[in-house]
């Protein structure tokens, strides 16, 4: 025991960005997956002059639908079209909305072991390519059917946050008055410039037919989150009508939104960052994730959050930032609720019902936005927390350096 842990080593954050979010359809509706992918992976690499991209020992991307235009293992396709050398693996992996998350915590584990100094942690997710949420093709194992106690697998996430709603009491008045606020935030955080830093351009491309029968190419810079809606009020959200239950309290407008985008972090190790002499933006400090029932699976960091806290050594209190995904308003109250967790540290620039939850990339575009705000002397400690489908719940935590 005492050999290995002279063997771990800190792993260390020096680069973060991601796209735009874009929703479903919208922006980024003629965008690939992989295109998104292989931009960010630049721009993250571009943000450490100097860097020998040959010390990349993998880049590990996290997709919760990796089929059709984000398959192939989209990780190393995104890594030949960023122009990478052919020297750099890539991996994808899926752990649903958490993949992203995942992604950065396995990329800091290969640094802490040795195995690497260098790795990109990344997440794509386009929900635009994916005709529905559970992918091109769903084929329900008929086991699930078979026995009550796992019926719960095949519910539609929607339905687990009614049952969230209920068991935990959280009524539709406090559902809208929690996702007008995560739009309000998300708003006044964009008007500031808050995410101009962490936020790489993308040029999208539309073909038009043009005089001559010849073709016209309209390009547009997409630097702006599509997603949230500064006029958003408690009167609007209240007209809408439930979309999982008749009787239900979760609507379209106080779940989150269905995206398109993709983001990516460069780790180090205190050698290379010494190496390269570059300052880092935070250390990785701990990662968690847990089961909980199928369904009621919004309350997955419940159980993810404590862990993560103690792994790291430090206390709730001792957070300054927390990024809750926000699936559904029903279980992130209800996360905040059973945990006591201070709603003024909760996603203070907005969340996913506002900004948009593009699944498997989500995560790492989270670790971006708290990046950004260590950076600008927001927090020291921060956490990304967030639910998964099938009845799990994952948190990371970060120290600013």
């Amino acid at each position: 025991t005492e050999t290995m842990s002279k063997q771990i080593q800190e792993a260390y954050i020096v680069a973060a960005t991601r796209t735009p979010v874009a929703k479903r359809n919208g922006m980024f509706r003629n965008v690939r997956p992989d295109d998104m992918l292989a931009h960010v992976l630049s721009a993250v690499v571009g943000k450490v002059p100097g860097l020998d991209a040959r010390e990349i020992g993998d880049v590990i991307v996290g997709c919760a639908m990796p089929e059709a235009e984000q398959g192939m293992n989209v990780a190393r396709i995104g890594v030949l079209l960023a122009g990478l050398p052919d020297t750099v693996p890539g991996i994808t992996i899926n752990r649903f909305c958490s993949s992203g998350l995942q992604a950065v915590a396995d990329a800091a584990a290969r640094i802490r072991l040795g195995e690497a100094d260098v790795m990109i942690a990344a997440g794509t997710e386009s929900m635009t390519v994916m005709p529905q949420m559970m992918g091109n093709k769903i084929s329900l194992n008929p086991a699930i059917f078979a026995k009550n106690e796992n019926l719960a697998i095949a519910f539609g996430m929607g339905l687990t946050a009614e049952k969230v709603a209920q068991q935990w009491q959280i009524g539709r008045e406090e559902q809208d008055a929690f996702a007008v606020q995560s739009n309000q935030r998300a708003a006044a955080a964009i008007a500031a410039g808050a995410f101009r830093d962490e936020i790489s351009p993308y040029s999208v491309q539309t073909y038009l037919p043009g005089e001559g029968g010849q073709v016209r190419v309209v390009e547009r810079l997409c630097d702006t989150d599509e997603g949230p809606r500064a006029d958003a009020s408690v009167e609007k959200l209240g007209k809408l009508k439930p979309v999982f239950a008749a009787r239900g309290s979760v609507t379209a407008g106080n779940s989150s939104q269905m995206s398109d985008g993709a983001g990516a972090v460069l780790l180090m190790s205190e050698a290379a960052v010494k190496r390269y002499g570059v300052t880092p933006i935070a250390r990785f400090c701990s990662y968690s994730v847990a089961g909980v029932p199928p369904e009621i699976m919004g309350i997955g960091p419940i159980e993810a959050i404590p862990r993560a806290l103690k792994a790291a050594g430090i206390g709730q209190d001792d957070l300054d930032w927390i990024e809750l995904n926000e699936a559904f308003a029903a279980q992130a109250l209800a996360v905040v609720k059973q945990l006591k967790l201070d709603p003024a540290k909760i996603n203070p620039q907005g969340g996913a019902i506002a900004l948009g939850h593009p699944l498997g990339a989500t995560g790492v575009i989270r670790a971006a936005t708290l990046m950004s705000a260590m950076q600008r002397g927001k927090a020291r400690y921060g956490m990304i927390s967030m639910c998964i489908g099938t009845g799990m719940g994952a948190a990371g935590v970060f120290e600013k350096v």
